[in-house]
């Protein structure tokens, strides 16, 4: 019999997998906005993304409301255990939208928006890496719901984890661009990857060097046998895939170091995966736990089947329709 609980975890997982992807180069580029000079570099920086920045936030509200929907236990305790995080990424992400139109139609005050864009951005961004941090050292749970203060989010661990959302969203943004735009705008671009490559290898190895001592589970999950063995190639082949990286940035390839960039953020979701497999949240409630009832699942499956090709097809169409570079005054 087919377990509706597992292919919901996995929708979930592809849905917040493809959101980081999507949206994460272009909230890098918001975090490296104020590196490029006023003026064509930056106009050249926005219409990389003008296009799909809007549709790439439509894999959030997929994950978010699928999260509700398939597994309302857990995203009624997630939720007040991060309030202060997801109203701070909410606020992050309107703003660098109003910011994104405004910069265009208030030349006076362009100023102002471009840093508005980078705020928003560099807010968001720390907010979701923060948020993975607070959920992987654990939420306190008691009765089904969350038991714990306004601040429990708040440790060194979950600060690490956001620092390192934000240098793995500035490479791949600064991948996207040395992919898409042209001049002094793509040599800094390559500069910047170069650097949020180092800056990214470094935290995601902090990071995975951390986690397994945060919980029992975790460290012996990674370092028991047989898992031990079956899981080694993980960290081998990430390790293999950020030395391509490095060697393509510094050959300035043009579409390989995004995909290689793509790889790294893959191998860190099958990673979290593997550490956090069977609890949506860690150590206190499973996917089963959480789970709506087998009709509910039923229901939204046959939805989800009929949205998400077409999510896939239009985001497909829209980046064939806009491919190749980018000039200060649209694609050529």
């Amino acid at each position: 019999m087919i377990d509706l609980t597992v292919i919901w975890a996995l929708i979930i997982a592809f849905a917040v997998f493809m959101y980081v992807v999507m949206d994460g180069f272009d909230l890098g580029i918001g975090i490296l906005f104020p590196a490029f000079a006023p003026g064509e570099e930056r106009d050249q920086a926005m219409n990389a993304i003008a296009p799909v920045w809007d549709g790439n936030e439509t894999w959030l509200v997929l994950g978010g409301g699928g999260l509700l929907a398939a597994f309302p236990l857990a995203y009624a305790i997630i939720l007040p255990a991060t309030y202060p995080l997801i109203i701070a990424m909410m606020l992050g992400l309107v703003f660098r939208g109003v910011a994104f139109e405004f910069r265009w139609r208030d030349p006076r005050h362009r100023a102002f928006w471009d840093m508005a864009f980078f705020g928003g951005s560099l807010v968001a961004a720390l907010a979701q890496g923060i948020t993975l941090g607070a959920l992987l050292q654990g939420i306190h749970v008691e009765g089904r719901a969350y038991a714990g203060g306004w601040l429990d989010w708040l440790s060194p661990y979950s600060l690490l984890t956001g620092i390192g959302v934000v240098a793995g969203y500035s490479l791949l943004g600064a991948c996207w661009l040395a992919l898409k735009v042209e001049g002094s705008a793509e040599d800094k671009a390559f500069g910047f990857a170069r650097k949020a490559a180092w800056a990214t290898i470094l935290l995601m190895g902090s990071v995975s060097l951390a986690t397994p001592f945060l919980a029992g589970q975790y460290f012996q999950r990674w370092f028991t046998e047989p898992m031990i063995y079956w899981l080694a190639p993980v960290p081998l082949i990430t390790g293999a895939v950020a030395f391509a990286l490095l060697r393509s940035l510094g050959k300035k390839h043009a579409w390989r170091p995004f995909m290689l960039t793509l790889a790294i953020f893959l191998l860190g979701m099958v990673g979290l995966g593997v550490s956090m497999w069977p609890w949506v949240v860690p150590q206190s409630v499973s996917i089963w736990d959480a789970a709506a009832p087998h009709r509910s699942q039923v229901f939204m499956l046959i939805g989800v089947g009929i949205v998400m090709p077409l999510i896939l097809a239009y985001t497909g169409w829209a980046y064939w329709v806009f491919r190749g570079k980018v000039g200060s005054h649209g694609y050529h």
